[in-house]
């Protein structure tokens, strides 16, 4: 991990350093920025041979996965460059997977099913939030369910993570408020996640395995540093310092559920984004303060803690606050969710066995049906009164 201003001009000794030729992974939008420019003029500085990708677009379908693929087949690189947001990162570890291992991509579904190690990977974040430069995950839409999976192995971990936050100043207000809500869920998620007895058998079997010492450690000081600065962030995109403390934040709370996993919240957004194809990060941000509501029982002394780091009297409401604050809906019913569609989208995301189990509290249907109807209404306070 190289952090801090100006350290994008590092990606071309990096890239240099595996061999003469590069595959960059952006998308339209960053083709031209100075961004992208400043790591294009350092791989050529270093002697790399470049070609650009800029085809990347949210939610990483597959047609968009099999283009980048032949681009790679074509270049034969040594390494893979992502500049961009979690998308970005997510298609280049993809792209750097099925460069080094047969397909098709389903055949690496289940957890850990990566067999080998897979192209270098470079990872230059331009957001603050999905922390996919640190994280053994890349979250791809399945063509044939149009669900999101998440293909979780560690050897999809990138070799380097550049964070410059110089490249972070040019994210849109609603980008930077939806992608800094979702490292806020990791940061909570994985300090309130299932604590697993560590066993050698279990942590071969998943590169995530429940909260511990460092992922906690990490999660505090991202969800104090992100509760602190995202409204700033999102107020002044050119405050370099609130920019800076919330891609600090993104990138600990990324080691963070990197090491111990997400729960409920990123379960439930999986159906909920695929219904109302709202974005990722506006749905964990939502979703967020409700699981955390209905996970309080198991998590007390985690709250109380949680309050602390995030200068709060009640994390709950800090988190929903925050949300309402940066421009997130203040319900599901907002984006389009029928009242009706509650237990389908609960029947979804059970099936997302790699989060669900990940929660403290155990999960079932009428459960998530629970949380959901709750941040139907937008109240979270309706699960402590259903507890009584």
């Amino acid at each position: 991990m190289i952090f801090g201003t100006g350290m994008a001009a590092t990606t071309g000794q990096l890239a240099a350093g595996y061999g003469g030729r590069a595959l960059v992974v952006t998308d339209p939008n960053l083709a031209g920025s100075p961004g992208l420019d400043s790591v294009r003029t350092s791989l050529h500085e270093a002697g790399v041979d470049v070609r650009v990708f800029s085809e990347a677009v949210v939610d990483v379908p597959e047609s968009t996965i099999a283009e980048a693929v032949a681009s790679a087949a074509e270049h034969r690189p040594d390494a893979v460059v992502a500049v961009g947001g979690g998308s970005t990162i997510d298609l280049a570890k993809v792209t750097a997977l099925l460069a080094s291992h047969p397909g098709p991509l389903s055949t690496y579904y289940p957890v850990e099913s990566v067999p080998g190690p897979v192209l270098p990977l470079i990872a230059v974040p331009t957001t603050a939030g999905t922390g996919s430069e640190v994280t053994p995950v890349s979250v791809i839409t399945d063509a044939k369910t149009r669900m999101k999976v998440g293909i979780a192995s560690r050897h999809l971990i990138p070799r380097h993570a550049l964070c410059d936050p110089l490249l972070t100043v040019s994210a849109p207000r609603t980008v930077t408020a939806h992608s800094g809500m979702d490292a806020l869920a990791h940061a909570v998620e994985s300090f309130m996640a299932i604590s697993r007895p560590p066993t050698a058998s279990s942590v071969l079997a998943r590169p995530q395995v429940g909260k511990n010492l460092l992922s906690d450690t990490l999660a505090l000081t991202a969800a104090g540093g992100i509760s602190a600065n995202l409204a700033r962030a999102v107020d002044d995109g050119d405050d370099l310092d609130a920019r800076s403390a919330m891609l600090y934040g993104s990138l600990l709370a990324g080691i963070a559920f990197g090491n111990a996993g997400v729960t409920a919240a990123h379960a439930l957004q999986f159906a909920v984004g695929a219904a109302t194809g709202t974005s990722h990060g506006l749905g964990t941000g939502l979703l967020l303060p409700y699981v955390m509501e209905f996970n309080r029982p198991a998590r007390r002394t985690e709250m109380a803690t949680l309050a602390g780091a995030m200068e709060c009297a009640d994390p709950v409401t800090a988190v929903h606050e925050l949300g309402l604050r940066v421009g997130l809906p203040a319900s599901l019913a907002e984006i389009g969710v029928e009242a009706g569609d509650v237990r389908g989208l609960a029947e979804a995301s059970i099936g997302i066995r790699r989060l669900i189990d990940n929660n403290p509290v155990p999960l079932d249907v009428d459960a998530l049906e629970q949380i959901l109807r709750a941040a139907w209404h937008g109240e979270p306070n309706r699960l402590s009164t259903a507890r009584g």
